[in-house]
């Protein structure tokens, strides 16, 4: 069984001019929640009044958890800035994120402890399908393809997709085109919507999954990979870090966006998280979320998964 560890979240609170450009560093905003959409009625029945009635009995129902009291919550901490480990000035790991940090503010809300359960990104997929979770928090894309084995969240964070390769290959690795060729060996994340898109504009590239970001980067700048598709977000968190990568091309996605994973068919978590969503973003804590997020990821961090004792692997 995965070693469960409790999320300790960022504790200092940033300024209102920090908080009012939150995220400008970063690729996304975040989002106004989407309002709910109303499931079509049958013809006799008159729609707005039926979607009315099952967005009430959604709202009324009682909300369960794996755990009684307890909120679970599968990430996969190699994924700054959305979730990762900030390394203390007394060395010790933290968990950190605005994924983390929105999660901590979720649970509160709903008057829950809150546990993360680290582990890698199929990993909380799996989880999640199984219910063995409550919610994945790891950048999730809404997308069409899982919503057999999860329901989503409205929005929370919109972002985007990107290209990425070293400074040395920027010229000739700048289009699809050049990136869709045998000799071209192109990265992307197992399980994530990069590989769909990796796949999708690269086809005839040598495509190469692994499991990691971390792995991906590492990839990158030791010339084993030419190429890969990241999320955007991440991939400037990264280049703060390694300013030898270089974003040369956002990548078209019909998804744009990242929503929590909640328990399939869980209709009263879902409706509770929605509406922590919605308060998170309209007191200003999702804004705040995120440039403390970017501030933390711009210093030293670690990007996976730790070991038994919960010290950093080497």
């Amino acid at each position: 069984m995965k070693k469960k560890v409790l999320a300790v979240l960022m504790a200092t609170v940033m300024t209102a001019g920090l908080v009012a450009c939150g995220g400008s560093d970063a690729a996304g905003e975040t989002a106004e929640p989407a309002a709910e959409t109303e499931e079509a009625a049958e013809e006799s029945e008159a729609p707005a009044e039926e979607a009315a009635e099952e967005s009430a009995a959604d709202a009324d129902a009682e909300v369960t958890t794996v755990t009684a009291g307890v909120l679970t919550v599968a990430t996969s901490p190699d994924f700054a800035p959305y979730e990762f480990y900030a390394i203390g000035e007394d060395g010790n790991p933290m968990l950190a994120g605005f994924d983390m940090a929105l999660a901590q503010y979720v649970a509160d809300y709903m008057g829950l402890e809150l546990e993360v359960v680290p582990m890698d990104f199929d990993g909380v997929l799996s989880e999640l399908q199984m219910k063995n979770v409550d919610l994945g928090m790891a950048g999730l894309s809404p997308d069409p393809a899982r919503e057999d084995a999860m329901d989503f969240s409205d929005i929370y964070y919109l972002g985007g997709q990107s290209l990425v390769t070293v400074k040395a290959n920027a010229d000739t690795l700048n289009s699809f085109e050049a990136c869709n060729k045998s000799d071209v060996s192109v990265g992307a994340q197992i399980g994530s919507i990069q590989m769909d898109l990796a796949n999708e504009f690269s086809p005839e590239a040598d495509i190469v999954a692994l499991p990691k970001v971390t792995d991906i980067i590492s990839e990158l700048l030791g010339g084993k990979l030419d190429a890969a598709y990241i999320e955007t977000a991440v991939a400037e968190s990264y280049q703060k870090n390694y300013p030898d990568l270089e974003i040369v091309l956002d990548v078209p996605y019909d998804v744009a966006g990242s929503s929590i994973g909640v328990s399939k068919g869980n209709a009263g978590l879902l409706a509770a998280v929605n509406e922590a969503i919605a308060a998170a973003v309209a007191d200003g804590s999702m804004d705040q979320f995120v440039a403390e997020a970017n501030e933390l990821a711009a210093g030293e961090k670690y990007e996976g998964l730790l070991d038994e004792e919960g010290n950093v692997q080497e």
